[in-house]
């Protein structure tokens, strides 16, 4: 019987041979994040010519477009379940596919057999001494996915961080092995938005966090401008689909201790990880820090199982009844739910938990227009990610409106409080005009 060092050396090859795997029609998988198999990808993008009317389904996915190129319809077509900005071009221009699906369910997709796989691609760990990589910086979304494949691809790195928790996949599960040394992909969480409204917003919602919050953090400058904040706090946990940097702060610095939290206590618990090498060397073999699957993580009933649940999450826009748009501008695709409404409605069912919608007041457009992101009306062909009736609290640079249980009287006023002064006066007018006030 071959023990699996001889498994693994069995099934080394280069990204040309283990591409040549896939075939016409098939359907494949892509883990995506800062994980997505470069090498791989390039050699797929190399082959595509060969190859008619392969589907690639992944989530976010930080890397190069080339893979879904004008020169890559026929050949391979995109199908993603979040768009990242490299495919958003070719979703708005139909050369590729959206699938609107809550990150719970993301992976349910593949489990339940709604999308069969032919193939998935992974990126992970290098072997312990006992066989088994890691699923790394992704996993949450990635291990179901890569279970039921009937062909697995490994990029396996050397520089890919070993996480702990639902992980794991031994080799003899691996049809063909590409090992790497190259450096993981980075992205710090900083967007092109004005510093001081994000340090003005992240201190409105620091306000609503109690001692012994049990938090997740969506993407984004806000969430982790956030946690400076959270200094003089006690006893905060993280249950989140992601950690980025900013954690790594607030538990040198003893504030994150997970020690109240319901379930996992004294764990941080997450799906995937976006950061930077800081963040790779610090998770790496770190028992703090447990990842597990995205449809364990992100089960709103897992979610409010947590007391003091805390969920942070952004929008596009709002509009006076507190319907909140974060997928779209009008009816041009932008992103995705993604695991907004999960967390959104697990912590309004937790004990003392703090939903919060958060985001700059204002928006400006690429000719330098400014517009309000607090409307009477959401744009026509807007998607609501959160409903009306499941909106908590918004949270804007001029302060935070408690909108549940309140009419939509009260919450049109109470969202023109803490709309951009510039755009009160029009705003509070075309509520009068829908009868609102």
């Amino acid at each position: 019987m071959l023990n699996w060092q001889d498994i693994y050396k069995s099934r080394i090859t280069t990204p040309d041979e283990a591409v040549k795997a896939v075939k016409s029609g098939d359907r494949m998988f892509l883990t995506g994040n800062a994980s997505v198999p470069l090498q791989l990808l390039a050699a797929l993008v190399k082959r595509a010519p060969e190859l008619e009317n392969v589907e690639i389904c992944h989530p976010l996915a930080i890397c190069p477009s080339d893979y879904v190129s004008p020169e890559m319809e026929g050949h391979l077509r995109v199908n993603s379940m979040f768009i990242s900005a490299n495919v958003r071009k070719a979703v708005n221009e139909g050369r590729a596919d959206f699938t609107p699906v809550m990150l719970s369910e993301f992976p349910l997709l593949f489990k339940n057999g709604h999308l069969p796989l032919d193939v998935a691609f992974i990126h992970v760990s290098p072997p312990d001494q006992h066989g088994f990589c890691s699923m790394g910086a992704e996993s949450g979304l990635t291990i179901s996915a890569a279970e039921v494949a009937k062909i697995v691809i490994a990029q396996v790195n050397e520089q890919m961080p070993r996480t702990l928790g639902d992980t794991m996949m031994h080799v003899d599960r691996m049809h063909h092995i590409v090992p790497v040394d190259c450096p993981m992909t980075e992205m710090a969480m900083s967007e092109d938005v004005d510093q001081d409204v994000v340090e003005k917003i992240a201190a409105h919602i620091a306000g609503l966090i109690p001692d012994g919050a049990t938090m997740q953090l969506g993407i984004g400058a806000i969430p982790n401008a956030v946690l400076k904040y959270l200094l003089d706090k006690k006893d905060l946990g993280i249950h989140s689909e992601l950690i980025s940097d900013g954690v790594i702060d607030l538990v040198e610095a003893g504030v994150l201790t997970n020690a109240r939290k319901s379930i996992h206590p004294g764990k941080i618990i997450a799906g995937f990880l976006l950061g930077t090498k800081r963040l790779y060397k610090w998770v790496d073999n770190n028992p703090l820090v447990e990842l597990h699957r995205t449809e364990y993580v992100n089960d709103p009933f897992v979610v409010a199982q947590n007391d003091r649940m805390v969920a942070i999450n952004s929008a596009i826009e709002v509009d006076l009844t507190g319907q909140v748009c974060a997928d779209s501008i009008g009816p041009k695709m932008y992103s995705a739910v993604g695991g907004q409404l999960d967390f959104i409605y697990g912590a309004s069912r937790s004990k003392g938990g703090v939903p919060i919608i958060s985001m700059p007041s204002t928006s400006e457009l690429r000719d330098g227009t400014v517009i309000s992101k607090i409307v009477p009306m959401l744009k026509h062909g807007a998607g609501v990610v959160t409903s009306r009736n499941h909106v908590h609290f918004v949270v804007t640079e001029f302060g935070a409106a408690e909108l549940y249980g309140k009419s939509v009287r009260q919450r049109t006023q109470a969202l023109i409080n803490i709309a951009d002064p510039r755009f009160r006066e029009d705003i509070t007018r075309k509520a009068r005009e829908l009868h609102y006030l």
